[in-house]
């Protein structure tokens, strides 16, 4: 369990925890694991020297597989910490969200 502190602009200091631990947490790990199993396939093709578009198109599934996995995260972490944020006026949790964001997206 994580503790923050988040320092409001009136500068009132905020601490709080959570696990992070969502509805859709296990669903998150049963596509991380299919992900890594995919992953290990593919260097296996790589190792038997498979075709090189045959493993593109592999990495591709992987790649999509990994932003889908990334927007139930996304999704998640809007309907619960984001949300707890607005109620208590924590700009830093928004910020974090926009850099997260960010790098998603690139």
């Amino acid at each position: 369990m994580g503790e923050h502190v988040h320092v409001l602009e009136d500068g009132t200091v905020v601490k709080h925890s959570h696990t992070h631990t969502h509805e859709n947490t296990k669903a998150v790990i049963n596509r991380l694991s299919r992900a890594i199993g995919h992953l290990e396939s593919i260097r296996r093709m790589v190792e038997e020297g498979r075709d090189c578009s045959e493993v593109l198109i592999q990495l591709s599934a992987v790649k999509s597989a990994i932003n889908n996995t990334g927007k139930v995260i996304l999704q998640d972490h809007i309907q619960h910490c984001i949300v707890d944020a607005v109620k208590n006026g924590d700009m830093e949790a928004l910020e974090e969200l926009n850099k997260a964001i960010d790098r998603f997206m690139k």
